[in-house]
């Protein structure tokens, strides 16, 4: 009966185990991952094995825990680019203001960050998009090459594209801003319009 803590402290295993693979939350999920490698290095150190228990306890928790960090960090981010323009009206900057905000919390959500990045001219951009630089662009509509039809295109002066099927299912049904207009982009294609 003396033993009778090791079964307690075994049964830990599987259950922080058991909660690892239900997070969602992946900051969550790296503590657990903590949780259950201080666990295995206690139990390796009760059953005697001193050694193991020191490795588990420098390779097994400290060093993955924080590579998967660095790789939850980094890889948790939709790069969006824009356009750089100095000629931004006043009504203009607060429906881009308001979109971003939108977008930040849109993407808070899925435990992603936003991370706005410039680009000179539409061909820039566009580019950037094709080579996959950045997840989404997002800039005003182009009224270059057609007149603007006056009913949809006053109502939706910004326009979204992404190369990402996720994140365009994710923009399209929990983005409402009623100022943007959202296409997916074939990026595997020829760099050709968006479709």
């Amino acid at each position: 009966m003396n033993d009778s803590y090791i079964y307690v402290i075994t049964a830990l295993m599987p259950l922080s185990a058991l909660m690892l693979i239900l997070q969602a939350n992946p900051y969550h999920a790296l503590v657990i991952q903590g949780i259950q490698g201080a666990v295995a290095t206690l139990v390796f150190a009760v059953l005697g094995a001193a050694d193991v228990a020191l490795t588990q306890a420098l390779m097994g928790t400290l060093l993955a825990i924080t590579l998967y960090a660095i790789a939850v960090r980094s890889s948790l981010v939709m790069r969006l680019g824009v356009l750089e323009d100095g000629a931004i009206k006043t009504d203009d900057e607060s429906h881009l203001g308001q979109l971003m905000d939108d977008l930040r919390t849109i993407f808070g959500k899925h435990y992603m960050r936003l991370e706005v990045v410039p680009y000179t001219n539409r061909q820039a951009l566009h580019r950037a998009l094709m080579e996959k630089e950045v997840h989404a662009t997002c800039g005003r509509r182009n009224y270059e090459n057609q007149e603007p039809v006056a009913s949809e295109d006053e109502q939706q002066p910004y326009h979204m594209a992404t190369r990402v099927r996720r994140l365009y299912d994710i923009m399209r049904t929990e983005l409402s801003s009623p100022a943007t207009s959202l296409t997916y982009v074939n990026a595997a294609d020829s760099g050709g319009e968006y479709k």
